[in-house]
């Protein structure tokens, strides 16, 4: 198991920031999460340039998201740093953001999606970082579960998870730490600095809005990578908005394409799981250990405290 530090958890009265380090967000979109932060949560909330900002698709230029993730990173007054939403940008700039001060004053980095970047980054540095709804999001019809796992989580409260069982979860019991996010950040960061390291880990995999074809392919380009092979288990997500062509069909849905790819393992695997991009999306602890456990009936999958891990106190 690679070691791994905790930031500290949060309590009441403590500051957290809130940014956009990749794609442009309407700054009334995330009004009612900073609301959430210190209305409910009791957090002071420091806002991001970032918020109100844009250059093309983007939340500002790539000099300008740096400026903004980079200035947070170093503040050790902010505890906390949950992103606006995602998109696409945070691989632009993820290899020129400095952890030194992270280091002295380290702080939760929360988020999904495109900050899977962000989240790999910081297993790099040996601390446990948060995918979790972030700021526009976790107001969403739905997605009132998804909030309090991740207030719990913030807070030193490991939430423990049931779902019901997929015809396709494969029985097991692991005990591992987690890693995982976003499907296409996980595979097109292999090779860089930022790749993910699977081995004995429990892994979970979440995607939107692509083609089955190229879901395919990013799962022959983990299973290549050697990826698939040595996991403790595998937690399958949701796949939203998935396309196909229109004639001929890839002729497989989504969790028929990783069953495939996973056919040959023994670890257990599950499917269906609320992670991903949607409203009931839980927390879920980057480099955290947890333990799963996959049954005919459920599957469970609980975070466990960080006997192995040491939470800084700053």
């Amino acid at each position: 198991m690679n070691p791994i530090q905790f930031p500290a958890f949060l309590k009441p009265g403590d500051r957290v920031g809130v940014l956009a380090p990749a794609s442009i967000v309407k700054y009334e979109d995330v009004v009612p999460g900073i609301r959430l932060f210190t209305e409910q949560w009791g957090l002071e909330v420091i806002e991001g340039e970032t918020l109100k900002t844009s250059f093309n698709q983007f939340s500002a230029t790539d000099d300008d998201r740096l400026a903004d993730m980079q200035q947070m990173l170093d503040d050790p007054s902010i505890k906390a740093i949950i992103a606006a939403r995602g998109g696409y940008g945070c691989s632009r700039i993820v290899d020129r953001l400095n952890f030194e001060k992270f280091l002295q004053y380290p702080k939760w980095i929360v988020g999904f999606s495109d900050l899977t970047a962000f989240l790999a980054k910081t297993f790099k540095t040996g601390y446990a970082s948060i995918h979790a709804p972030m700021a526009k999001t976790i107001t969403n019809v739905g997605a009132e579960t998804a909030a309090e796992s991740l207030r719990q989580m913030l807070f030193g409260e490991m939430p423990a998870y049931e779902v019901p069982a997929h015809p396709l979860n494969r029985s097991g019991h692991a005990t591992a730490q987690v890693v995982g996010g976003n499907l296409c950040l996980l595979a097109h960061m292999i090779g860089s600095e930022t790749e993910t390291e699977t081995d004995g880990k429990i892994l979970f995999i979440e995607d939107i809005n692509e083609y089955l074809y190229n879901h395919d392919r990013m799962m022959i380009q983990l299973k290549r990578s050697g990826k698939l092979d040595k996991l403790a288990g595998l937690v399958v997500g949701q796949f939203t908005d998935m396309k196909d062509n229109n004639s001929p069909t890839f002729g497989k849905d989504s969790y028929e394409i990783i069953a495939e790819h996973v056919t040959e393992f023994g670890y257990p695997v599950c499917y269906g799981f609320p992670v991903g991009h949607v409203s009931d999306n839980r927390a879920m602890g980057i480099g955290m250990e947890a333990e799963l456990i996959v049954t005919e009936h459920a599957v469970q999958l609980r975070f466990l405290p960080n006997s192995n891990a040491k939470s800084e106190e700053i």
